[in-house]
């Protein structure tokens, strides 16, 4: 049968309790309900004067809220990833709940609720009269009660100051109890002006404690019997307003609990519901049949937690876990760390986060490759990606589940492998190459082209490690502990940055060192936003191994690093968070992330040209072959960690694969099918060609003429060098040398005697070929005479292939005369050299005798 809220008898009464009753209160409350004070003429008008200065406008605050969280999914729709909460609670508006709901708790707490001002005096002294059962509060005061009570829980800050707030709003001895008790009145009469009777029994059952962390009419109807509010049957409703008295006492949730669980049938609840049943009867809200169905009935409660967590974000716990650090730790959220750790179990708000659900899902199944453990290592892998100009964080995820409570650290974890320890991290991995970016990008802003040539091979290098001050790194292909060596033993080689960057040479990039200082390079990564993974400096150090990428950093540090080279220089921090409502929808300030400029567009566009040579480099394993147009850099430190860096105009990606702790080499171990130092180029182009698909990509603009010229330098001469110094002076001055075959020459064996191109200024970087003397060789003397003459001078000096070649001159002698010889006079020969005399005679048949 239906069940009225309120009847027209009501409505006059509830008028006649807001005028008559509120203007009464203030002697009769002190009367009736205060006999303590009351005890003299003198004691009752004191307290009636204590009652006229109480306060009498109660603020009502806004509920205690969980916090949700939000991302887009496929369909571009905001779905909830995951909730926060102290207090369990979902308000519902006065037609969402059955009309039972309402009669339970009226008949139960407050039958005169619609007939009295705020202050049911009559139903007060009948609560006294009968001792337990009908509550001696009115709904109104209950409500007053509640709002005091959140108000203080709202600022609390721990469990011993919660319990401080219930003793404070719920002392009920002595002076202070009749004292609080007055207060509350004084509230209530002044709530009822200002209220309807509707608004303030629904303010009520969305406030109130239903056990445990449920509050709220709403939540307590999910949770104990997993269904609306407004789909109670007399029996629920009669058992969950039977909680309000005692709330932890009467909840159904602990099945094995001795006094009141599944055994017994809940007894302690049913005698509260049964009790609560009864009133309903005898007011009249229910008939004997339907109290007799409910009484007869079991409690059968059908307990549905409610779910909150980053455990319960599937899928994107860790990008979940990032975005709640950055509440706890953002000023948005409150000045101390204790408002913010408010906000989010209490502040009701709705984060709409950047988290790209298609980007996210792709992610996903790339990084799993990498498995969650193996037996032989503390194996990890992640991957972040954000969009290019803005910082927006798309996807967030690693080959570990996710666990809240800290994990294992082997199979489960709970620190995220992408961010920094501020924000749920650990310290980073070493950066390996990809750190190598900072110093093109160093070398660049300093005005050098990126095809200068520098001396990349391996040797001492005295390189510039901050202000002045130097240092000597050793660079080989040994192998040595302690130098620097090169990718597969490369001996190194002196060429462009443009090479070296293509390549990944260390001996090159510690070379460049010696012209741009190792504290720069640090700095000029540290303005790109990246810092180590502990939050400190990258510049406390500044010795060699920093430009190899020695220091452990963050992957999102290290993509919003190159995504701002793909925006042309400008640096956004990372993003998480696009939009953030309170309870009643309206936007509040979401954290506060700058996109800045870190360089010019000069610098960002040839930093990005020489990138995408990378490409068809030592990055050729991570193409994407989807025609997008990507940069990108490789690293490997010491094969215990390796990345892949890159981005297209759109979107950033960075993968890392390396050991969590420990120092296990990851070539000599495979895992589906892939080496483990090289599995990233599984993870990468998978992660990248799924931006691609969604965002596009342009080409990157033209690098700048500037950077990219060819430089002119002064070719020293080598001639009559030693084979060796004529290397080492060609080479220090940064030109390739080419040393060809000996050549006949006077002078000693392995002296210089020829170089092409010769000395003068050429381009940097010329490929020079030198040959020296075989040391065989003598000088052509020059001979004169009759050709006869000659004849005998060369053969007399050991020359034996000889000729002549006759030109016929009226003028010349009839047997000739020389006139010179090829190979001219002073030429390097040899004794079996052809050498031809050059004879002139008016009759070149009968001129001189044949050789």
């Amino acid at each position: 049968m239906p069940h009225k809220k309120r009847t027209a008898s009501g409505v006059v009464g509830g008028l006649l309790g807001l005028t008559a009753l509120s203007a009464i209160a203030g002697v009769l409350v002190t009367a009736t309900v205060t006999p303590a004070l009351a005890v003299s003429g003198y004691a009752a008008s004191s307290a009636i004067t204590l009652f006229d200065k109480m306060p009498s406008y109660l603020e009502i605050d806004r509920l205690m809220l969980p916090t949700e969280i939000y991302a887009k999914d496929a369909d571009d729709e905001y779905v909830m990833l995951t909730e926060f909460y102290d207090q369990n609670r979902i308000p519902v508006t006065f037609d969402e709940v059955a009309p039972v709901m309402f009669d339970a708790i009226l008949s139960s707490e407050d039958k005169n609720f619609y007939t009295h001002g705020g202050v049911d005096l009559l139903g007060t002294l009948g609560a006294l009269a009968e001792g337990a059962g009908r509550g001696g509060s009115s709904i109104t005061q209950q409500y007053v009660k509640n709002v005091r009570q959140q108000s203080c829980e709202f600022q609390a800050r721990n469990d011993d100051e919660v319990e401080a707030c219930y003793k404070q709003t719920t002392v009920s001895e002595g002076s202070e109890g009749y004292k609080r008790k007055l207060q509350e009145m004084r509230y209530a009469i002044q709530l009822e002006k200002e209220y309807s009777k509707d608004e303030i029994l629904i303010g009520y059952l969305n406030i109130a404690s239903f056990g445990g962390s449920v509050y709220g009419i709403g939540a307590a109807s999910e949770y104990y019997f997993n269904k609306k509010a407004a789909d109670l049957t007399i029996a629920e409703a009669a058992t969950i307003a039977g909680m309000v008295q005692e709330p932890n006492g009467f909840r159904i949730d602990q099945p094995d609990s001795e006094t009141n669980g599944a055994e017994n049938g809940y007894a302690l609840t049913q005698t509260r519901r049964d009790y609560v049943l009864y009133r309903m009867l005898d007011d009249g809200k229910i008939t004997r049949d339907e109290y007799d169905e409910a009484k007869a009935s079991t409690i059968t409660p059908t307990i549905t937690p409610r779910s909150q967590g980053c455990d319960e974000a599937k899928g994107a716990e860790f990008f979940c876990d990032y975005v709640t650090s950055i509440i706890r730790n953002d000023p948005a959220f409150g000045d101390t760390d204790l408002d913010r750790a408010a906000a989010l179990r209490r502040g009701g708000l709705k984060v709409y986060t950047t988290l790209d659900y298609d980007l996210q899902a792709t992610a996903n199944e790339a990084i799993s490759v990498v498995p969650a453990s193996v037996s032989y290592m503390n194996l990890g892998s992640s991957g972040v990606q954000v969009e290019v100009g803005t910082g927006r964080v798309l996807s967030m995820v690693q080959n570990r589940p996710y666990d809240a409570s800290g994990g294992d650290g082997k199979s489960t974890t709970a620190v995220n492998y992408n961010v920094r320890a501020a924000n749920g991290g650990g310290i980073g991995h070493p950066a390996g190459s990809t750190y190598k970016v900072f110093s093109l990008v160093n070398w660049l802003k300093q005005g050098h082209s990126v095809n200068e040539y520098v001396n990349g091979r391996v040797g001492p290098k005295v390189v510039d490690s901050c202000d002045g001050a130097t240092i000597e790194v050793m660079t080989s292909n040994s192998g040595i502990t302690g130098q620097v060596g090169n990718f597969q033993n490369n001996p190194g080689y002196a060429g462009t940055v443009y090479r070296f960057t293509k390549d990944s040479l260390n001996s090159g990039f510690i070379s460049m060192a010696s012209t741009i200082s190792i504290c720069s390079t640090n700095r000029t990564a540290m303005e790109m936003g990246v810092m180590r993974g502990d939050g400190t400096k990258l510049d406390n150090l500044n010795v060699g191994y920093d430009v190899l990428g020695s220091a452990n950093v963050a992957p999102i540090d290290m993509a919003a690093a190159y995504a701002s080279i793909a925006a042309g220089g400008m640096l956004c921090e990372p993003k998480a968070i696009d939009k953030v409502t309170d309870s009643h929808g309206e936007n509040r300030p979401i954290p506060d992330t700058e996109c800045k400029r870190v360089m010019t567009e000069a610098v960002a566009n040839t930093a990005a040209y020489t990138l995408v040579g990378v490409m068809s480099g030592t990055g050729v394993g991570a193409r994407t072959n989807d025609g997008t147009p990507i940069f990108g850099k490789t690293g490997i430190h010491e094969y215990e960690h390796t990345w892949m860096d890159g981005s297209s105009t759109e979107v950033a990606t960075v993968v890392w694969v390396g050991n969590v702790e420990g120092f296990t080499k990851l070539n000599r171990y495979y895992e589906s099918g892939y080496q483990l130092s090289r599995i990233r180029n599984s993870i990468w182009p998978t992660m990248q060609r799924a931006a691609n698909a969604k965002y596009g990509g342009e080409a990157f603009p033209t690098a700048d003429d500037n950077l990219i010229r060819r430089t002119y330098v002064d070719m020293p001469n080598v001639i009559g060098m030693s084979t060796d110094n004529a290397q080492n002076t060609l080479r220090d001055a940064h030109f390739v040398v080419n040393v060809g075959a000996p050549v006949d020459s006077a002078e000693p064996a392995g002296t210089i005697v020829q170089q092409d191109p010769g000395a003068g200024r050429v381009p940097a970087g010329t490929a020079v070929t030198i040959r020296p003397s075989n040391g065989q060789g003598v000088t052509m003397p020059a001979v004169s005479g009759s050709p006869d003459e000659a004849i005998r001078q060369l053969q007399g000096m050991g020359f034996t292939n000889l000729s002549l070649q006759c030109s016929q001159q009226d003028d010349a002698p009839a047997d000739g005369v020389v006139t010179g010889t090829d190979p001219s006079a002073g030429a390097a020969v040899t004794k079996d050299s052809a050498i031809t005399l050059q004879v002139q005679s008016s009759n070149c048949r009968g001129a001189g005798n044949r050789p």
